[in-house]
């Protein structure tokens, strides 16, 4: 079981990132898709997450600036991220739920200020 994460990096202020993550190996149908983050000296928050059937959900933070997707198809989660803060900047973890919980290994977006 796999989840390839890409699509990080450094960024200015007000720049867009796009993330991607491919799900592989896992054998059930895919429930719920998503990113959370891990700043510095913060624990793991949540960012978005999208159901198979498309309902999305957002942190506070993010609505507005972030747009979460999905290929259902190919097992991929997509975010991307507008209007990017020096405050969003954190590792991104992919997150995939079907009867147990999978991660990615973490994707570095930095944002300038």
């Amino acid at each position: 079981v796999q989840l390839q994460a890409s699509g990080g990096g450094l960024v200015q202020a007000g720049g867009s990132l796009r993330l991607s993550c491919a799900a592989s190996g896992i054998g059930f149908s895919i429930k719920v898709m998503g990113w959370y983050r891990q700043a510095p000296g913060k624990q793991r928050e949540l960012v978005a997450t999208i159901a198979s059937g498309g309902t999305t959900n957002y942190a506070d933070s993010v609505k507005g600036r972030f747009t979460i997707a999905r290929d259902n198809a190919k097992n991929t989660v997509y975010l991307q991220m507008n209007s990017l803060k020096p405050e969003d900047t954190a590792v991104y973890y992919c997150h995939a739920q079907t009867w147990r919980n999978y991660w990615g290994q973490g994707t570095q977006v930095t944002v300038s200020s």
